[in-house]
């Protein structure tokens, strides 16, 4: 079957519009989240330090271990966190760069997020203007041969099917670590249950990242998307609308798991360098 390119008349200037209302702030308020947020990130995966409490050195502390390094595959020691799976920094590691655990984890929830049906519409419109928003004037920058995401590089964004599957096992890590943060050393050298408000934080990280991962448009399809008959099996039917249920509110956990994982970094470094103090609730 051929194709044929579809030009798009520019029928207004860049910007232009006969909308009274504030149709720009909801782009601006994408654009400076998602700037503020991949500064921090950005700036807290080559920090490399303070991304755990607890461990070898405090055996009386709460265990927290900062999201953007988990899992540790290598830190600088092998030694600092107590979580290294592969020991210190690795051998063909290039001399003179810098190092951080981070560089190894955070572009694999990055590209299911980069990726995302709902975060690519958000980014397009707020830092590219394409569009930029409802009846108003988009950038001459598309030409006469406009195919959506049909070439590269836009075609790549098709492997968000395949980030949602590593989205998924990073929720086990995540949930593992927010399980061994209840736990902490005492005194008589055995280990207690106990909640601090750092395991809180841990644990809504869980549950925001959960909600958002599990209501993506690809979990919704493998659910029960491709099934002609919902009805047929009353558990595909009831997970499908739980998933749905999600899925309507998929912007919503977009914005609130990217708050909750940026806090939930911060919350651990500032208790690493003693900025904060993580009170134990129960314990």
């Amino acid at each position: 079957m051929s194709r044929s390119s579809l030009a798009l008349p520019q029928v207004r200037g860049f910007l232009q519009t006969n909308r009274k209302d504030l149709w720009w702030l909801q782009p601006a308020a994408t654009l400076v989240g998602l700037l503020a947020f991949i500064v921090y990130s950005t700036w807290a995966a080559f920090q490399g330090a303070h991304y755990f409490t607890g461990g070898p050195t405090a055996p009386f502390s709460q265990h927290l271990l900062s999201p953007f390094y988990s899992p540790v595959l290598w830190d600088a020691s092998g030694l600092e966190s107590g979580h290294a799976w592969f020991g210190s920094q690795p051998i063909w590691w290039p001399v003179g760069l810098l190092f951080s655990p981070a560089l190894f984890i955070l572009p694999f929830p990055g590209l299911f997020r980069f990726t995302c049906y709902y975060y690519r519409g958000a980014y397009y419109k707020a830092f590219l203007g394409d569009p930029v928003s409802c009846a108003v004037g988009e950038p001459a920058m598309r030409g006469d041969n406009y195919r959506g995401e049909q070439k590269f590089p836009l075609v790549l964004q098709n492997v968000h099917r395949y980030a949602l599957y590593i989205a998924i096992v990073f929720i086990f890590f995540l949930a593992w670590d927010a399980y061994a943060s209840l736990w902490f050393t005492g005194d008589d050298g055995l280990n207690h249950f106990g909640v601090s408000v750092g395991s809180l934080v841990l644990t809504m990280n869980v549950v925001l990242l959960s909600g958002y991962t599990f209501g993506c448009h690809c979990w919704r399809h493998l659910v029960g998307g491709k099934h002609d008959c919902m009805s047929c099996s009353k558990m595909r039917h009831d997970a499908y609308k739980g998933v749905s249920w999600l899925n309507t509110r998929h912007m919503l956990f977009a914005w609130m798991s990217l708050f909750g994982v940026g806090f939930s970094d911060l919350y651990v470094r500032l208790c690493s360098m003693g900025v904060w103090t993580d009170w134990r609730i129960i314990g």
